[in-house]
């Protein structure tokens, strides 16, 4: 397991901190503004401006907010040369998912066309970052969005997701095949018009996602670009983004009321009691219905549950 630092400004700790809240831990060390323990990483932030990445996905989740510091003004340079000047201005797929580190939910995954005259209506519905907003926001765009952009949104929901990720494959396996999938459905749909770059945001480096896709058939590779943060590079990521989002709530609603009670989203505390009430209610044996079995959240909700 690594560390990786890197350096920040206060406002984007600020929203770091709104990112991380299902996470956020009661204890922070001298000169910290926040903890928080994610099922794959731990990150702190300090008042210094440096936030610490520690855990299996440490580097991969750093990468979202920024490179680490000594490599800041390479790394940067190197990932602005890789995409096209002008990306943020063209006609492109984006493709981006949500539910991965939830325990409670499936993980969907989307990818969306956004042409490049349709770029102005798009940031005139308020298509953004949805960090930067509540779910209800979401919401309310994403109704708009499904209108008005081809997309594909796919959904593997919990029991299935347990299956595979029980015969060997990593959570990031599934997204590649996912986010392949998806992709593919899009230029399906647009054919024979074709988009001017496809931007994935970026959850493994490309060798690792296309050694994810060996044998598989069809494996879009043609202009295919991979960046972190890439909701704020292109607005077909962000609009593929917020469908996601919108989807996953939906399922994660319909999921509570099977339940039985309202299930809290991510990965922290609050989660392992709602898994034990759920384990006492309905037994042990219904949870890969309900979660993603490998998270550390299942053994705690058994010993809570006190089985």
């Amino acid at each position: 397991m690594g560390n990786t630092v890197i350096t920040t400004s206060t406002d984007e700790i600020r929203k770091m901190k709104d990112y991380y809240s299902k996470y956020i831990s009661p204890k922070v060390p001298p000169g910290g503004i926040f903890a928080a323990k994610t099922p794959s990483c731990s990150i702190t932030a300090y008042k210094s401006g440096k936030v610490l990445f520690q855990g299996k996905d440490g580097e991969l989740e750093a990468a979202r907010w920024g490179q680490p510091a000594a490599k800041t003004a390479k790394s940067a340079q190197q990932t602005a040369s890789h995409l096209p000047a002008n990306i943020s201005s063209m006609s492109i797929i984006g493709s981006d998912e949500v539910g991965t580190g939830d325990y409670f939910g499936p993980i969907t995954v989307v990818a969306a066309y956004v042409k490049k005259e349709d770029l102005p209506l798009l940031k005139e519905l308020g298509v953004q970052d949805s960090k930067n907003l509540k779910d209800d926001k979401i919401i309310e765009i994403a109704k708009q969005l499904v209108k008005v952009v081809p997309y594909s949104l796919l959904t593997l929901h919990n029991r299935k997701y347990n299956d595979m990720q029980g015969s060997g494959m990593s959570q990031g396996k599934l997204k590649a095949l996912l986010h392949n999938q998806a992709i593919g459905h899009v230029l399906n749909k647009i054919a024979p018009e074709k988009p001017e770059a496809i931007l994935i945001d970026q959850f493994a480096k490309e060798e690792i996602y296309y050694s994810h896709l060996k044998g598989q058939r069809n494996i879009m590779r043609e202009n295919v670009y991979f960046s972190t943060k890439a909701e704020g590079i292109h607005l077909a990521v962000a609009a593929a983004s917020m469908i996601a989002r919108y989807a996953f709530v939906q399922h994660f609603e319909k999921l509570g009321e099977k339940a039985g009670f309202v299930l809290p989203k991510g990965a922290g505390a609050q989660v392992d009691v709602a898994a034990a009430r759920l384990i006492k209610s309905k037994g042990a044996h219904c949870l890969p219905d309900f979660v993603k079995l490998h998270f550390a959240n299942t053994g705690k909700a058994m010993k809570i549950a006190g089985k």
